[in-house]
C-alpha cells in the first residue's frame, strides 16, 4: 500500500534527498549502495535489467502507471511541492525510484565475446557519460570500459540523459589507469585513440581487426599523452577545412563519440551473426 507523506524532511525519504548536490549524492549513494532512476521509462528499464527497487517517491498522478513494476517496495506519495522540496528541483517525469546497485563486473569479464568496445578516459561530466552510453548502445557497441576517474554511469543525471541505455550495455571500471590499456590489448583488441589532430589517420580509412577498442578522452584535454602513445593507432574524424579556417577545429566529446561509434562498427559482425558464432 502506498504511504502518503506531507513533510519533505520525513526520514523515510532520505534516499531522495538533495539530488542536485553532487558531493552529497556521491557520499550517500556509495554509503547505501543505491542510485536513483528518474521517470517511468527509466525505472522500468532499471527493473528490467535486474536492479531491485528500494523505494519509490511519486505523486498521485503517476502512481497507477508504475503499479505493475514496483513489487513490494515502499511507495511514498507526495504533493508536487514536497517532491520539489525533497529533490531540490521540479521532477517533470513524476517519479523517482531508489534502486539497489549491483556488483560491477571486472574488465576481463566485460571484454569476453566483444568485438567493438569504447574506452573512456577521465570523462567527469555525468551528462556526457550518459549520452555516450546512449550512442554506444544505439549503434551496437558491445561494452564500455571506464578509467578509474570517469564519472559514475549510475549517477541520476547519467541515467536520465542515457534514457536508460546505461542498463542496455555492459560496462566495467579499470582498477589501474596507468596499465589499463595493457589488459585490453592482451585480450586481443586493436586500440584506436581518437584525437582532433587532422594529421593522423581518418577513422573511416583504418583497417580494423576483429576486435577493436575506441579510446575517447576527457572533455577538455582529450586523451592523455600516455594513452595516445600506447594506442596502436591515432585516428581522427575529418573536419571541414572551411570550418577549421574559421576556428572550428573539433567536436564536443558526445558528438565525436556518436560519429566515431558509427565508424567503429564498420566491418563488425551484426548481432545475429555474433550470436550464431558464439553458440
Amino acid at each position: 500500500m502506498p504511504e502518503y507523506v506531507t513533510d519533505a524532511d520525513d526520514p523515510r525519504l532520505a534516499d531522495f534527498t538533495g539530488l542536485r548536490d553532487v558531493e552529497l549524492r556521491k557520499s550517500l549513494e556509495s554509503e547505501r549502495g543505491l542510485f536513483v532512476a528518474e521517470g517511468e521509462k527509466v525505472i522500468r528499464r532499471a527493473v528490467g535489467a535486474g536492479y531491485p527497487v528500494r523505494a519509490v517517491l511519486t505523486t498521485e498522478r503517476w502512481l497507477a502507471s508504475l503499479a505493475d513494476v514496483l513489487g513490494d517496495a515502499p511507495v511514498y506519495v507526495v504533493s508536487e511541492e514536497v517532491m520539489q522540496g525533497v529533490a531540490g528541483f521540479q521532477v517533470h517525469r513524476g517519479a523517482l525510484a531508489s534502486m539497489e546497485r549491483l556488483p560491477v563486473p571486472p574488465v576481463a569479464k566485460v571484454l569476453e565475446g566483444g568485438s567493438r568496445i569504447v574506452v573512456l578516459e577521465d570523462l567527469v561530466d555525468h551528462g556526457n557519460v550518459g549520452a555516450i552510453f546512449r550512442c554506444a548502445a544505439a549503434l551496437g557497441v558491445d561494452a564500455i570500459i571506464l578509467s578509474p576517474r570517469c564519472a559514475d554511469p549510475l549517477y541520476r543525471r547519467s541515467v536520465k540523459v542515457s534514457m536508460g541505455a546505461i542498463f542496455a550495455i555492459p560496462y566495467a571500471r579499470m582498477d589501474n589507469w596507468y596499465d589499463g590499456l595493457e589488459e585490453i590489448r592482451a585480450a586481443g583488441f586493436q586500440t584506436l585513440a581518437l584525437t582532433p589532430d587532422q594529421s593522423v589517420t581518418p577513422l573511416d580509412t583504418v583497417e580494423m581487426s576483429d576486435r577493436v577498442a575506441l579510446l575517447l578522452g576527457s572533455e577538455g584535454d582529450g586523451l592523455s599523452s600516455r594513452w595516445l602513445r600506447e594506442a596502436d593507432e591515432q585516428v581522427c574524424i575529418p573536419m571541414s577545412p572551411t570550418a577549421m579556417e574559421a576556428g572550428v577545429d573539433s567536436l564536443n566529446v558526445v558528438a565525436a563519440a556518436a560519429i566515431a561509434c558509427h565508424g567503429l562498427m564498420r566491418g563488425a559482425a551484426d548481432p545475429v551473426s555474433k550470436s550464431i558464432s558464439q553458440n
